[in-house]
């Protein structure tokens, strides 16, 4: 099994960044106890706060499919409903 590496980016709407950083905020402590989770780590844009990105990394594929059916995110996305202006997921395997 290959190391997975997720990276993914939340826009928040500009009157909606407080919220969706604290429903973000949730979901840390929760996937990084989960099995299979190297890091999960969440950042916010120096120059655009509403700007923030998850940079994951996670044993396998099969590990990190195993959360995303998880009420604590399913929790976030109807806490977060049309507070996001963008959400994009990428999948990524290292290469050096």
């Amino acid at each position: 099994m290959a190391q997975l590496t997720i990276v993914a980016n939340i826009k928040a709407k500009a009157d909606k960044m407080d919220l969706v950083k604290a429903e973000l905020e949730k979901l840390i402590d929760i996937t990084r106890a989960g099995e299979g989770c190297i890091n999960y780590d969440l950042h916010q844009d120096n120059e655009n706060p509403a700007h923030f990105l998850f940079n994951e990394n996670w044993e396998s594929r099969e590990r990190w499919q195993k959360p995303m059916g998880s009420r604590h995110l399913q929790d976030d996305v109807a806490a977060t409903q049309g507070a996001v202006e963008e959400f994009t997921v990428n999948e990524m395997t290292k290469i050096a």
